[in-house]
């Protein structure tokens, strides 16, 4: 069996999508582009379709990843042309390589977050990441599956920057003021996410967004010892490939 995976983004209105209708889409889409999906075996078969590091529902993505199992070797880039084709605008296949092994999730160890926030101001902005990243440790509760958890925000956060632009947030003016904050987290468990980081900002800094902010995963990926930041986690299933 030849496994694929692929890189989607989910943009647009498809952020609020949660991840089991997102899922019931992509199987869709595999029918409709009649790629020979295999299927398990016993009493219940279902198409070999895998997601890795799914962002949370609310939140738009520039990389998403699942894998697809098939019965007879596809070639990547007509299975991502086929498989973009019939999936619903916003839902959208950025690329495709075929599997060398089986360690997709594992190479996904850190993200980078872009948390737009209108009408902020970029001064209290920056005092309150300079408070945050001083921090030893930043403690917030967030209710999970199994109850409220209180966990430390401040480990896996390894940047926090301040940058200035313009309110393109939905519903917002175009050229209204908007800080952007973009940071990079390590995965852990419990997992860290961007409102977890504005939870710590309000607590150790009394930072809090006017409007609920637009959140963007720019990437993820294994970390990069030399630049603190997530590479293509596809790059080893391309070597001696093509790129």
């Amino acid at each position: 069996m030849q496994r694929l995976r692929v890189r989607y983004a989910k943009r647009g209105r498809l952020r609020f999508t949660s991840h089991r209708d997102i899922s019931r889409a992509v199987e869709r889409a595999v029918r409709r582009a009649d790629i020979p999906v295999a299927y398990s075996a016993g009493f219940s078969p279902h198409p070999k379709i895998s997601y890795a590091g799914a962002a949370p529902t609310g939140v738009a993505s520039e990389a998403e990843y699942l894998e697809i199992g098939v019965s007879r070797p596809c070639d990547p880039h007509r299975l991502r042309a086929d498989l973009d084709a019939s999936l619903p605008p916003g839902l959208d296949v950025l690329d495709v390589v075929e599997a060398r092994d089986s360690g997709l999730a594992d190479r996904l160890e850190g993200s980078v977050w872009e948390l737009r926030l209108p009408g902020m101001d970029p001064e209290v902005a920056a005092k309150a990441v300079e408070t945050f990243v001083a921090a030893d440790r930043v403690e917030v509760e967030r209710l999970t599956k199994k109850g409220l958890r209180r966990f430390d925000a401040r480990e896996a956060v390894l940047s926090l920057a301040v940058q200035e632009g313009e309110g393109r947030a939905a519903g917002q003016e175009p050229d209204r003021p908007c800080v952007i904050l973009r940071m990079v987290v390590r995965h852990a468990t419990p997992a860290v996410r961007p409102d977890d980081v504005l939870t710590g900002l309000r607590l150790v800094a009394g930072f809090a967004p006017l409007s609920p902010p637009e959140v963007t995963r720019l990437a993820q990926g294994p970390l990069d010892a030399a630049t603190g930041e997530p590479a293509d986690p596809f790059d080893f299933d391309r070597v001696g490939g093509d790129r």
